[in-house]
């Protein structure tokens, strides 16, 4: 069990019909003890906006909320959608967290706005054309972080000096390059954007440029999981999940009737939801555990990052609990940043 690789956690701080953010929030708080309890090596939350469902519009204040309550597990962005900040502002966000929780803050930076169109132009007021600068924007971030900042008489103070690990994440060749230019960890969205998962990694091993920051490459790859104490229950779940991410993404917080549902189901449109999540363990501890291990080879990864999906914290909990028995999850690991061994 020793030479399995590290597991970890993507939680969407989702909330349902009747709740409010703060029911997310105390899950998203619930989640990661647990995770910590068990052996889990970090949690990170994604940037959302103007989502009916996601509360995790500001990671930064959600890792700051759930650090504050945790002990030792790794707690990130997965991502920061750089396009919509200035990276001065993040650095000081992230400088902040990291000074308050040293040695347990990533950050993972993404490219695209994590909204609709109407939201980035009209609410966020950003230009349509602002990920072009993207990786001007993660340098720039950078030497904040570093206490070599490229504005003349400008320090990023909470900031400076943190070297708070940087992330690229990606769904497509464009941020496997860009990371392997950089010499930094990349983390390939295969729980939501699958089609490119093999393609991209190898692109990036195969142009990894050593920097200061990492000797070697680290790739970290998502994927979705559902446990339980029998297959069959299992199964059920998943079924119950892959309906309820169609109806999501189709319908977009919108009450529907049970006929529509079901014809979008049945549709070539409900099949191209559905098949966002292709890359999904499903079963008992031992098969997901299986699963994990052959798509951890398929993708050649360092690190893998769960998407638990259930239908209650319970579940949830549940699914988490049979996973780590099974993958020999050590309680008593502390999860530490790539970037401080392979350099």
């Amino acid at each position: 069990m020793s030479s399995r690789i590290p597991l970890s956690i993507v939680d969407f701080s989702a909330f349902f019909d009747g709740e409010r953010p703060a029911d997310a929030f105390r899950r998203s708080v619930a989640m990661a003890q647990k995770a910590e309890q068990l052996g889990f090596s970090r949690v990170w939350y994604s940037e959302h906006h103007n989502s009916t469902s996601i509360a995790s519009a500001v990671p930064a204040l959600v890792i700051a909320h759930v650090a504050a309550q945790t002990s030792k597990i790794r707690l990130g962005a997965g991502g920061v959608m750089l396009p919509n900040h200035s990276p001065y502002i993040v650095a000081e966000q992230f400088g902040t967290l990291e000074e308050m929780y040293p040695g347990r803050i990533d950050l993972g930076l993404g490219r695209a706005p994590g909204t609709d169109r109407t939201t980035l132009a009209r609410a966020l007021r950003r230009p349509m054309n602002a990920a072009e600068n993207f990786p001007s924007d993660i340098i720039e971030l950078m030497h904040y972080l570093k206490g070599e900042s490229l504005v003349p008489d400008v320090q990023a103070i909470p900031g400076r000096g943190t070297q708070v690990p940087l992330y690229v994440l990606g769904s497509s060749l464009y941020g496997a390059q860009l990371s392997a230019k950089l010499g930094l960890p990349y983390s390939f969205a295969s729980h939501l954007f699958p089609p490119m998962l093999e393609q991209a990694v190898k692109v990036y091993r195969d142009n990894f440029e050593p920097s200061e920051v990492m000797s070697e490459p680290y790739v970290i790859a998502a994927l979705n999981v559902t446990a339980a104490d029998t297959e069959e229950e299992a199964h059920r779940i998943h079924e119950q999940m892959v309906r309820q991410h169609v109806t999501a993404m189709h319908f977009n917080g919108r009450v529907t009737s049970d006929g529509e549902v079901e014809q979008l189901l049945s549709s070539a449109a409900g099949a191209q939801y559905a098949s966002m999540l292709d890359y999904y363990g499903v079963g008992t501890g031992e098969q997901v555990a299986d699963y994990l291990q052959s798509f951890a080879e398929k993708a050649h990864a360092d690190e893998l990052m769960l998407l638990v999906k259930g239908p209650t914290t319970q579940s949830s909990n549940h699914s988490m609990e049979l996973i780590a028995q099974a993958w020999g999850l050590d309680p008593e690991h502390t999860a530490g940043d790539p970037t401080t061994w392979r350099r």
